[in-house]
């Protein structure tokens, strides 16, 4: 049974090669990804997230994950336009880490509440900070060339200019 079924496989594949069916296929005459490079367990969860443009910390621990959020909190926060909108963020952050504090999964990980008044706290300080217009921070250009006291137009290396700007 195995066999007839083999040669009536190999048969279609036959016709499908003289009709030119895989001719121009995509890729064709291209290396194969990964060839040559040691196998990996996990090719197709990191081909996976690749293909769909997904961020890879869906792939670790929620302690984890929980400690990358909190230290994402200040840019987070820093569009938000409210300080009740700030504190509903960290309440909403905070919800999440009792949670798992009460039913732990996953690594041992130290992870506590985030203080919502610090916060909010920063949060204000990074809004009342004065803006400064990106011209005025920019330092003055160093010519590139510099005339010496002795009436000799002297160029300058780029690393000078750069050392007087730091």
């Amino acid at each position: 049974m195995t066999e007839a079924w083999d040669a009536a496989v190999e048969a279609q594949i036959r016709g499908a090669v003289q009709r030119g069916e895989f001719d121009n296929l995509p890729g064709m005459g291209k290396p194969i990804p990964g060839r040559g490079m040691p196998y990996d367990e996990s090719w197709w969860i990191k081909s996976f997230l690749e293909r769909e443009k997904l961020p890879s910390d869906l792939l670790l621990p929620t302690p984890l994950q929980l400690r990358r959020r909190i230290e994402q909190v200040p840019d987070e926060v820093r569009d938000l336009p409210t300080e009740q909108s700030v504190r509903d963020f960290v309440g909403q952050l905070n919800t999440q880490i009792v949670a798992w504090l009460r039913n732990p999964e996953g690594p041992r990980v130290a992870v506590r509440p985030v203080n919502a008044d610090e916060v909010v706290r920063r949060w204000r300080a990074e809004r009342t900070r004065p803006e400064v217009p990106a011209t005025a921070t920019e330092p003055a250009t160093e010519p590139a060339t510099v005339t010496t006291d002795a009436g000799r137009r002297v160029r300058r290396g780029w690393w000078l200019r750069w050392r007087r700007r730091g």
